[in-house]
């Protein structure tokens, strides 16, 4: 499996700009891989004071697009993550589109990061459920999530061999990102797609270093700190060969994690 890591600089306060220059990322990527990942809140950033106007529906034009493109590619997305209006509430909702371009799988934003106030923009997702994206057993989580190890035990648990983790971290805590992104693969055996984005934010640099680690921990792939789309190919075989090793999941005690 070619994958591609979309890593793209947000600008604030411009979501127009935004969606057409990621639009135009996907059309580059999606060419010649498999699949492809954006980043957390791609269409907006952290510029949040105009979601009730900016706030994408499931049946809008950035989604129809979205899936038009993965079905002309045939390249399945993890569309990054967007925000979603829905029911009168919005969330911060990662979208997964198969070859075909349809989509097969949406995830809100469980954890809200309190020390940016999430809270106040965006109503908590309660859907933990792994999926299937073009015959690979996958799960979604977006940024914070990357600190409740929780939720990628109990995602791997359901079969997950690929968790997505679109994100818009910092440079600040960029030694974390690394750390957490690595221990989430080791410690359930499977791959890890982080997907981190390029620019800044109130004068913030995000950390960009989008990465791709393998079962045992390692690291397959690792981006630099601006814009670009870095390619990585996964050989789904290596759970196995980890997992024939040592078999953690094997010997979890799940009354300790309900």
């Amino acid at each position: 499996m070619k994958i591609a890591l979309v890593q793209m600089e947000i600008l604030e306060k411009n979501r127009e700009a935004n969606i057409r220059h990621g639009l135009e990322l996907v059309r580059q990527a999606a060419v010649d891989h498999d699949l492809l990942v954006l980043p957390e809140i791609w269409t907006t950033g952290y510029s949040l004071g105009r979601l009730q106007q900016e706030a994408e529906i499931v049946t809008g034009p950035l989604v129809t697009e979205l899936c038009r493109l993965a079905a002309v590619a045939r390249c399945s997305m993890l569309a990054g993550s967007v925000p979603m209006l829905r029911a009168g509430k919005i969330y911060n909702t990662a979208l997964a589109i198969n070859k075909q371009g349809q989509l097969v799988h949406s995830y809100d934003k469980a954890h809200l990061f309190g020390l940016f106030h999430e809270e106040d923009f965006f109503a908590p997702g309660n859907n933990f459920a792994a999926y299937d994206l073009d015959g690979t057993c996958c799960g979604t989580t977006i940024c914070y999530d990357l600190r409740f190890p929780e939720l990628y035990r109990h995602l791997a648990l359901q079969g997950a061999e690929l968790i997505f983790c679109p994100a818009e971290w910092p440079e600040a805590r960029g030694d974390v990102w690394r750390l957490l992104v690595q221990a989430r693969a080791a410690e359930n055996h499977l791959f890890m797609v982080a997907v981190n984005c390029a620019g800044s934010f109130k004068k913030a640099s995000f950390y960009g270093h989008s990465m791709v680690v393998a079962p045992g921990g390692r690291i397959l792939a690792e981006a630099g700190s601006g814009e670009e789309i870095l390619s990585c190919e996964l050989d789904l075989a290596e759970i196995t060969r980890v997992r024939t090793r040592l078999n953690a999941l094997a010997d979890v005690r799940k009354e300790l994690i309900q």
